[in-house]
């Protein structure tokens, strides 16, 4: 099947490879960057418009907030991979049944996610430490977003469909669409209605019900590709089991990030709301320059489901290498950006110049490792497209809990003086670029051995 317009489905098992990874990645990464937009809409404006500990409540429900995404993110996984695969393998009834039960799966889990968030999220933040004087603003902003979960989980679930047939350019369309939203939203709601906390989540909330319906119309419009049918939509155990099996070690991945994010977080409340305040700068800023990861890492994951639908393994590898290499350029690109606009860059959230000096002193030292980060995103998208999504999980259970969360109390502890009663708060980021550095090579070398190969549904 060959491209015949900017927002059909894109064949990635004929061109130059590291052209079909690169022409693909771009709407995605802009789409990434709309994405990471919302956050820093909503840090930026309750940052400005409400305050410091705003903006520190915002930033401390982002841990447990991605803990009960876990479930869109292993169901989005499971349905990129099956979808690439059978799309490169011209397998029209499977994948027409896999999207089918993808969206089935999604209102189930919605579903869940609306019952228990609510109930469960007053006392983990207690549990956690929440100081008080943010507490009652966490506990607000995740309600609302777990009550309106659905839209973010139909967008992502049908945005990974997308992705794994190749058209990431309506996926970036409708985000744009969603982004613009929630920004004048975010201004309505919070400087002009003096919603605070509160506003930003609903606009948040909106927003994404908006991307998630222009989704669901783009699929129901590709009849050329596959059959949306309701019948399709009473999940079979093939496919249930399969979108399972596939999403649910990434899932457990990101359970286990998120899971080592709260114990950390336990930890980063202990340097009080400020230390907190700057953590949020760093989360927003460190979100865009990962977006070449992320984005990188999700092209391959479609450009191995393909080639690999397709028989093409020797095309996987050449993409393989040829890809992570131009992502570690980008990736290196801007972090000298960041070592040169720094502070200006942190002047955004904040005129609080601790802030700025704090948060811009914690970036310095991640700056090596968002090139590692490129390698083990790259590598292990590889392995996910090829039906390999346990191998990436152990690698990140390895390195997120028996390395980072560890390493992070030990150096803490290890800089406790009496003029630093709670230890080097800097020591927080250096965990991280130590752990980030050794899950790069261990992706590389896991890559190399190959066991990848014999993984394609």
């Amino acid at each position: 099947m060959k491209k015949t317009s900017l927002f059909a489905p894109v064949d990635m098992t004929e061109g130059t490879p590291v052209k079909q990874i690169i022409t693909f990645t771009i709407p995605m990464l802009l789409g990434n960057i709309a994405q990471q937009l919302y956050n820093t809409a909503d840090s930026i404006i309750v940052g400005r418009f409400v305050g410091d500990n705003a903006l520190a409540a915002v930033g401390s429900a982002g841990p447990l907030l991605n803990l009960m995404l876990v479930l869109f993110m292993g169901i989005s996984v499971g349905a990129s991979i099956m979808v690439s695969q059978y799309f490169g393998a011209r397998k029209r009834e499977e994948l027409s049944r896999t999207i089918g039960a993808s969206i089935t799966l999604t209102g189930i889990a919605s579903l869940f996610i609306m019952l228990v968030g609510p109930i469960i999220t007053r006392p983990i933040l207690e549990l956690l430490g929440t100081p008080e004087s943010i507490i009652d603003w966490c506990t607000s902003y995740l309600w609302i977003i777990f009550i309106g979960i659905a839209g973010s989980g139909y967008y992502n679930i049908m945005n990974g469909v997308l992705r794994g047939l190749g058209d990431s350019v309506s996926a970036l369309i409708y985000l744009l669409v969603a982004t613009f939203l929630n920004i004048g939203l975010d201004l309505v709601f919070v400087a002009y209605l003096g919603m605070g906390v509160a506003g930003v989540a609903l606009a948040t909330v909106i927003a994404q019900f908006v991307s998630a319906f222009l989704s669901i119309w783009k699929l129901t419009r590709m009849s050329e590709v596959f059959d949306f049918k309701k019948e399709y939509l009473i999940p079979e155990k093939k496919y249930s089991g399969e979108l399972i099996r596939l999403g649910f070690p990434s899932g457990v991945t990101q359970a286990i990030f998120s899971m080592s994010m709260i114990v950390v977080q336990n930890l980063t409340n202990t340097f009080g709301a400020q230390y907190i305040a700057a953590n949020v700068i760093v989360m927003r800023v460190d979100g865009f320059v990962m977006l070449p990861a992320f984005s990188f890492g999700s092209a391959m994951t479609t450009f191995a489901g393909q080639n690999i639908g397709a028989g093409k393994m020797e095309r996987v590898e050449h993409g393989a290498k040829s890809g992570t290499i131009a992502a570690m350029a980008i990736s290196a690109f801007l972090s000298v950006l960041i070592l040169i606009f720094g502070r200006f860059i942190m002047g955004i959230f904040t005129s609080t110049e601790e802030l700025i000096t704090l948060s811009y002193n914690m970036m310095r030292i991640l700056i090596i490792g968002y090139i590692a980060m490129e390698v083990t995103q790259c590598l292990s998208g590889i392995m996910r497209g090829a039906g390999d999504t346990t191998t990436p999980m152990w690698i990140s259970m390895f390195s997120s809990i028996l390395m980072r969360v560890p390493m992070a109390y030990i150096f803490v502890y290890l800089t406790k003086s009496p003029d630093l009663p709670q230890g080097n708060c800097y020591m927080m980021q250096m965990s991280m670029l130590v752990t980030w550095t050794i899950g790069a090579f261990i992706t590389y070398m896991t890559y190399k051995k190959g066991k990848w190969k014999t993984k394609a549904i």
